[in-house]
């Protein structure tokens, strides 16, 4: 553990759910552990124990949350773990997906799902609005808007940007498809699973209108991307909101979940479940405050996107990683910018530059 780690609480400890199978987390909520061939080599997904009705009478089965990216590894898994009668999955079916958002390893998986059983997926409609326009390549949301975007902001090397074009179809082979009608999620209407009410909290600045849930009668966050343990959230921006100020909403956005109970216990979309979430907030905040001022400090000389790379990421990154964290860079570089503190203008090379003012 690193020592912010060590200020949180695991009740776990550093038990994890082999893959295909499941941990109990508290009656009727299951963990499973999908893999991912990224260097973020898993996603957390959750299953809750529930009761649809289909209008043919109700039907008693689990309502999973997120769903693992498109893959033959992960349907494999799915299927083992609908096969497995002594599991705590007793045979029963899927009968509701909720994504958390758009992003692959969370939405990947969610048409084969719902197609499978039957099941409606339910999402926010920002969540559900990008997922359909970048599975389905539209102009600005699919993949070669992206390497105009990075030039833009610095990437001149010849050899990365030939990599970034390669991933040009990155999304939408890890999400091929996504269903053509969903439910929609909205925050201060809660959800009834197994007849408790979920409390839906939107977040922004990691994905478009980003849901997690909390039962506060089982003391539980499903927190997804917004709250993890060991890494920060991803925060950036895109080609297809080239003027965002994600930075800004994260920080907006983490302030709503300070009214839950410090003894939470908030099941992440990648780690450990743990607690200590009033913990994680400042630590989280103590980061982006650290970063800020890391990059006005390398500003006193005008400086690109990619140029404030190696001053955030001092690691080798391959082209996967190298996207978000230019996109990264740019958010911290926005956020200054936005708040007055850093000028930007376009070189006669076309790349835009910020310095302090």
């Amino acid at each position: 553990m690193n020592l912010l780690e060590q200020q949180l609480h695991y009740p776990f400890g550093e038990t994890l759910p082999d893959t295909a199978k499941t941990i109990e987390i508290a009656p009727g909520v299951l963990w499973i552990r999908m893999g991912l061939p990224f260097a973020l080599n898993h996603i957390n997904l959750w299953l809750l124990e529930d009761e649809i009705d289909t209008g043919q009478g109700p039907v008693h089965g689990w309502t999973a949350i997120d769903c693992g990216i498109a893959s033959d590894a992960t349907r494999d898994a799915w299927e083992i773990l609908f096969g497995d009668l002594n599991n705590h999955l007793r045979g029963l079916p899927i009968v509701r997906v909720i994504a958390t958002h758009c992003h692959p390893d969370h939405i990947g998986l969610a048409d084969w799902l719902c197609s499978r059983w039957n099941a409606q997926l339910w999402m926010t409609a920002g969540e559900y609005a990008f997922a359909r326009m970048m599975s389905a390549s539209l102009p600005g949301a699919d993949g070669t808007a992206m390497f105009p975007h990075f030039r833009k902001h610095g990437l001149v090397d010849t050899a990365m940007q030939e990599q970034i074009q390669e991933r040009k179809n990155h999304y939408t082979r890890l999400v091929p498809t996504v269903p053509t009608a969903y439910h929609r999620l909205q925050e201060g209407i809660a959800v009834i699973i197994h007849q408790r009410p979920w409390q839906i909290i939107c977040g922004f600045g990691h994905s478009p209108e980003h849901a997690s849930l909390y039962c506060a009668e089982l003391n539980i966050l499903i927190s997804g991307d917004m709250l993890l343990p060991r890494i920060s959230t991803n925060v950036s921006v895109f080609a297809i909101e080239p003027e965002a100020n994600p930075v800004q909403q994260y920080l907006d956005s983490l302030q709503k979940y300070l009214p839950l109970p410090e003894d939470v216990l908030i099941l992440p979309s990648h780690g450990k479940p743990f607690k200590g979430l009033h913990t994680r907030v400042q630590q989280l905040q103590d980061h982006h405050a650290e970063r800020l001022e890391e990059v006005k400090a390398a500003c006193a000389t005008a400086r690109s996107a990619m140029d404030i790379v190696p001053i955030m990421f001092r690691r080798p990154l391959d082209a996967h990683q190298l996207t978000f964290a230019i996109g990264e860079a740019l958010a911290h570089l926005h956020k200054l910018w936005y708040d007055g503190i850093l000028h930007r203008q376009q070189g006669s090379d076309g790349v835009m530059r910020f310095v302090v003012k």
